[in-house]
């Protein structure tokens, strides 16, 4: 038995059950022992970005890791994007790096690089392994880390003759225990009682405190003192839909936000960090509350929000409220916009739909929308770093098993088309709305907010998509995903409906007007 197979039998061991892998030559003996490891869910994809998001979907919906296996420090590299990503939904997430063996690496190869650092900067937990008998330990190790709490990122870097490498002990696969909750702290909790019933507050909810039951408790605290309950922009996954309290979304532009927040004089952090504005601006705060607010950090991300927003109701005594209630929005028709778009989304979503939103500026109206449709989730863009969405809905699939929605817009989609490849290849229910506006619409908007307002023909070239135009219905269907083009939104309304009906995978294109819209 070699430390590849001590390897595969631990994650097993500890319910890591599903590895998106790109190998390469350092990891064929992972690779040979899957033939050993039948309890094991390997999923190869075509890319290592695609790899690493699928793995932040998979942990989102699960709450537990799903394991990667990557090739060396260029691919490490090339799945960075959307690991910073699954650092910022802060997830448990497995990462396995092969490297050379240990006695080549002395020799500078072509693909010798410096992976330790590469990963030092995800801020997560890392090791090397540099014998065959540590594989098992090393990670049990890693299982526990990447729950934290908060959940993270464990990089197990593993060099070939160690994976090649026979064991010289007994093998025993460790069960990693993750740790508890990060506690509350009885003073705070004082803090902001006595701050909800004298100030104007906001109640500043993220991480894992949007669950349908913590929305409902939240509800209760702020409609017991008149205060504001407010979302992250861009949580890692909340629950939505009818019978579910909606809270404001902060507000993605600054100054926006800073209007949404000037007359909070406390603000209540559960599961969340305080708000910021997603970029800097000339003349506008990098804070978005004001500087005289009382920041209260009651529950950080890794705390127990239940607990943390339990503590609060019984404090104030804060009575159970009526969720408000509407009707679904009705089927549109006519042209094709981002608010007929939106509100063909809203009108057909099945109960239990999970959505990948990387929709961008099309999707400004979908939140609307969606408010009354059946009880769903929804997953955001938490790092920022585009090409997510087709990844993330992927991982979420293959963790469900159930219908996903991916909201996808032209210029993200071409960061990862290659998921498209990997959801045909293991029949992913995945229905992938392609939202093709040519043009970097979102660069038009932030071109103009940070005051570079030239308009020449060459910077302007910098932003459109349309010179050749993108086919992106050629492109899935060259990955092995139905495709049909739609412009009206009647036929998004059909389409859709026809996606959800259908097992598998499909692929539709939404025709918008070009740029904002």
């Amino acid at each position: 038995m070699n430390g590849a197979h001590a390897l595969l039998a631990t994650l097993q061991a500890n319910g890591v059950t599903t590895c998106f892998a790109n190998p390469g030559t350092s990891e064929m003996h992972f690779v040979a022992g899957l033939d050993d490891a039948p309890g094991m869910n390997a999923i190869l994809c075509l890319f290592e970005g695609v790899a690493t998001g699928a793995a932040d979907g998979y942990a989102r919906v699960t709450k537990r890791p799903a394991a990667t296996l990557l090739h060396l420090g260029p691919g490490l590299a090339n799945g960075w994007a959307n690991l910073h990503n699954a650092r910022r939904a802060r997830v448990p997430l497995i990462n396995i790096v092969g490297d050379h063996a240990t006695y080549h690496a002395q020799y500078d190869a072509p693909l010798q690089s410096d992976i330790d650092s590469l990963t030092s900067a995800l801020k997560g937990w890392q090791r090397r392994t540099l014998k065959p008998d540590d594989v098992a330990l090393d990670t049990a190790d890693a299982v526990r880390a990447s729950f934290g709490p908060p959940g993270q990122i464990a990089t197990l870097i593993l060099p070939a003759d160690v994976s090649w490498g026979e064991l010289n002990v007994a093998p025993s696969w460790p069960v990693a225990t993750p740790e508890r909750a990060l506690p509350l702290d009885e003073g705070i909790i004082g803090k902001a009682l006595g701050a909800l019933r004298r100030k104007r507050s906001a109640v500043f909810l993220g991480g894992s405190a949007l669950d349908a039951a913590q929305l409902k408790l939240a509800q209760r605290i702020c409609a017991a003192t008149d205060s504001k309950m407010i979302m992250e922009t861009f949580p890692s996954i909340i629950d939505r839909g009818t019978g579910i309290p909606i809270p404001e979304r902060l507000i993605y532009l600054s100054e926006f936000a800073i209007a949404q927040l000037k007359d909070v004089e406390a603000i209540v952090l559960i599961g969340s960090i305080e708000p910021v504005g997603f970029f800097a601006y000339p003349d506008v705060a990098s804070r978005l509350v004001t500087d005289d607010c009382e920041v209260i950090n009651l529950a950080p991300p890794g705390s127990d929000t239940m607990a943390a927003l339990e503590n609060l109701v019984n404090g104030l005594e804060a009575p159970v409220v009526v969720v408000p209630r509407g009707d679904v929005v009705g089927e549109p028709s006519g042209a094709l916009s981002t608010q007929s778009f939106a509100a063909a989304i809203g009108a057909t979503m099945p109960e239990g739909l999970l959505v990948a939103d990387e929709s961008n500026t099309s999707g400004v109206h979908l939140f609307g929308a969606t408010q009354f449709s059946p009880p769903h989730q929804w997953m955001t863009l938490t790092g920022g770093s585009i090409g997510y969405g087709l990844p993330v809905a992927l991982g979420a699939a293959v963790a469900s098993g159930e219908r996903v929605l991916c909201l996808e817009s032209d210029g993200s989609m071409m960061y990862t088309p290659q998921a498209l490849w990997t959801m045909a290849r293991e029949g992913a229910p995945v229905t992938v709305v392609a939202l093709s506006n040519r043009s970097y619409a979102i660069l038009n908007l932030e071109r103009q907010r940070v005051g570079a307002v030239h308009e020449g023909s060459t910077s302007q070239r910098m932003l459109e998509l349309d010179d050749p135009t993108l086919d992106l219905c050629s492109i899935a269907r060259g990955l092995g995903v139905p495709a049909t083009r739609v412009s009206s939104a009647d036929e998004l309304v059909r389409a859709l409906r026809d996606s959800y009906a259908t097992p598998g995978p499909a692929f539709i294109e939404a025709m918008l007007p070009k740029g904002l819209n």
